[in-house]
């Protein structure tokens, strides 16, 4: 499996308790923070959750 690296891009303020608790559990805190992550179906389901906060590059 490869890696991603996830940068969060926009603010979580506003957002749904849903939305606020992936970006946590993908280790995201604040804006241009990134991580990164084994590629794995359970990561890519929560990336497509908050896809429009953040930004995947793959490595």
């Amino acid at each position: 499996m490869g890696k991603i690296k996830i940068t969060q891009v926009k603010s979580s303020i506003d957002r749904s308790k849903r939305q606020k608790a992936t970006l946590e559990a993908l280790g995201l805190r604040k804006i241009n923070h990134s991580v990164e992550h084994d590629t794995s179906p359970q990561i890519i389901g929560m990336v497509n959750k908050v896809q429009h906060l953040v930004k995947v590059e793959e490595l």
